[in-house]
């Protein structure tokens, strides 16, 4: 079946995905001679990096989403629809949806990109990912579910699994994730769970890399791993995670920890879409495009974006998968899309990069801008600031901007709530696993 959409004289330009990327290619589209249609199985456009904050209890859902409807207001080139993808047919140029067939006349892959286990499927089904917001809302579940079963709990092992908390994976997501939750045990939960032992909830986060954030300075790194230690955390350098059945997570040459919820940001990798058979995935499950995005051995299927890697001799492992790469490509994209409407030459992309940054809790950041290095108080302020502006839609900015404002003057955060219960089914037994509290601590 065919999807029905209005009838244009103009070519059709089908974006597939509304993250950063394609937002930025339709918005550049607009008033030009294009139909601009964008596909994605949410309504809404997600702000990834502040996902945590969700998870962790300092932000409701709704302040960093936005109805992408509402992104393209007035745009009378753009059409929307809520749909998944599930196949591309090039040789025919449209693609599959589970609402029907859909044809371009170009088609643009900004799917963005899903945590990677690494091929272990022990992993990927009792850990906890958190690329979405359905996941977010998940994971925020489970830790207050952890805490308020760890007050009634009698067996120890069960008890001490409920109260660690494990981060795999040293990148910003991790790090950022591991502080959030190290401030949520000096904060918030001797408030909430008065009774509660606060020295028993251990934090672990686990890098299996020599250093934390990799791709930031060495000042960055040992910075972060400063203040992650200062705040109680526990960092694992040069471990490698070898399983997690849903109680015990293995660790190579090292001891197990016995917990009920590992958090994996140890990886991501393309979301591909079946049927682009002739295309190259590189490394991180990715696919290899031109300096143009265009996607190798076809002639108008285009990716930006996460999805995308871009190699060349000055990029041969592709550009970072962050939001300013995501939207310098969906503008380059734009422009060049104009240029082959008319009949211009077409422009290679060069990435800009701004810089990077991190935080780690509050009055702590890490900020890396070309040659200027610095981390603190300072570097935090300019961390809001950018993820603030970063942020799409006005109303957005300031219900996080109140959100943080109270949260630095109260010590407190107000979404502590369990709006759905999660479980993962788990049926062995703790005891079966390790014998005693004692013998899954770290030494």
């Amino acid at each position: 079946m065919d999807l029905q959409l209005p009838k244009s004289e103009y070519p059709r330009v089908v974006i597939v995905g509304g993250g950063f990327g394609g937002i930025e290619l339709a918005k550049r589209l607009k008033n030009k001679p294009f139909q601009v249609v964008m596909l994605d199985k949410h309504n809404y456009h997600t702000f990834q990096p502040l996902l945590y904050q969700v998870a962790t209890g300092g932000l409701e859902p709704d302040s960093i989403a936005f109805p992408l409807r509402k992104i393209f207001k007035g745009q009378q080139n753009f059409i929307f629809r809520v749909t998944k993808v599930t196949e591309v047919v090039s040789a025919e140029n449209y693609v599959i949806t589970d609402i029907g067939k859909v044809s371009y006349d170009y088609l643009v892959i900004a799917t963005g990109s899903t945590s990677n286990f690494f091929g272990n499927t022990e992993i990927e089904t009792n850990a906890m990912p958190m690329k979405s917001i359905p996941e977010a809302l998940d994971l925020r579940s489970l830790i207050l579910q952890n805490f308020e079963k760890s007050l009634i709990e009698k067996d120890l092992n069960k008890k001490a699994a409920l109260l660690n908390f494990v981060v795999v994976g040293g990148g910003p997501t991790g790090v950022e994730t591991a502080g959030a939750i190290a401030e949520l045990k000096k904060h918030v939960i001797p408030n909430d769970y008065s009774e509660l032992d606060i020295s028993k909830v251990n934090i672990y986060l686990i890098e299996n890399s020599p250093e934390l954030l990799g791709v930031m300075s060495p000042q960055a790194q040992q910075k972060a791993k400063d203040f992650l230690t200062k705040m109680g955390v526990e960092v694992m350098n040069t471990t490698r995670v070898l399983g997690y059945d849903g109680h015990t997570l293995t660790l190579q040459d090292k001891a197990p920890i016995l917990t009920s919820s590992v958090i994996w940001s140890a990886g991501v990798k393309g979301e591909l879409i079946p049927g682009l058979d002739k295309a190259e995935v590189v490394r991180g499950g990715r696919l290899k495009t031109d300096t143009q995005n265009l996607i190798a051995g076809y002639p108008n299927i285009y990716a930006i974006g996460d999805v995308a890697a871009i190699i060349d001799e000055e990029t041969p492992n592709g550009h970072p998968g962050v939001a300013p790469a995501a939207i310098q490509q969906g503008h380059q994209l734009a422009k060049n899309l104009i240029n082959i409407s008319q009949n211009r030459p077409l422009e290679k992309f060069k990435y800009f990069d701004k810089g990077s940054m991190a935080t780690v809790g509050r009055n702590k950041a890490v900020v890396d801008i070309g040659k200027i290095r610095f981390q603190g108080v300072f570097a935090w302020f300019t961390w809001m600031f950018v993820h603030l502006m970063t942020l799409v839609g006005f109303r957005n900015k300031i219900i996080v901007f109140v959100n943080w404002v109270w949260s630095y003057f109260s010590y407190d955060r107000g979404t502590r709530l369990i709006i759905r219960t999660f479980a993962k089914d788990r049926s062995i037994d703790y005891r079966s696993e390790v014998s005693s509290v004692k013998e899954v601590k770290i030494p």
